[in-house]
């Protein structure tokens, strides 16, 4: 089994805290990806809404988050000593599963894959945001 990733926040309050520290850096992109498609400052006032600052900071958690990667067995054994309630996508007739437990949302998503570890970890991520952090992190 391997773990890609750090920030398995253990409290709400962490995860809001690790959120907000995460504004500034989210800001510092959007500028710079904008600059780089050369908006002038017309276009960046009419494109770049605090929604495009929100999604950054959104991306900027997730992509953080501690994602575990291993097999069904792996998984199962995590799930039996944790007993985090699971949300699970994907097919039961694969081998490997990505794996995320939120202490601070109390609960987990996982999702299936067979070949492609890379992608399922990055789909993980997007859905651990959406399901256990995004209310925590919006209070």
């Amino acid at each position: 089994m391997d773990t890609e990733g750090t920030l398995r926040p253990e409290t709400a309050a962490d995860a809001q805290a690790e959120y907000a520290a995460l504004e500034s850096t989210a800001s510092e992109v959007v500028r710079a990806v904008t600059k780089a498609m050369a908006f002038d400052g017309d276009e960046y006032d009419e494109r770049v809404t605090d929604d495009v600052f929100e999604t950054a900071q959104d991306a900027l958690f997730a992509s953080q988050l501690a994602v575990s990667v291993g097999t069904r067995e792996e998984f199962e054994q995590w799930r039996e000593e944790t007993g985090y309630d699971v949300t699970k996508v994907g097919s039961d007739n694969v081998e490997n599963v990505a794996w995320h437990g939120a202490p601070a949302a109390d609960g987990a998503v996982a999702a299936t894959f067979q070949n492609e570890p890379e992608a399922a970890v990055q789909t993980l991520r997007r859905q651990a945001f959406g399901q256990l952090y995004r209310e925590i992190v919006k209070q």
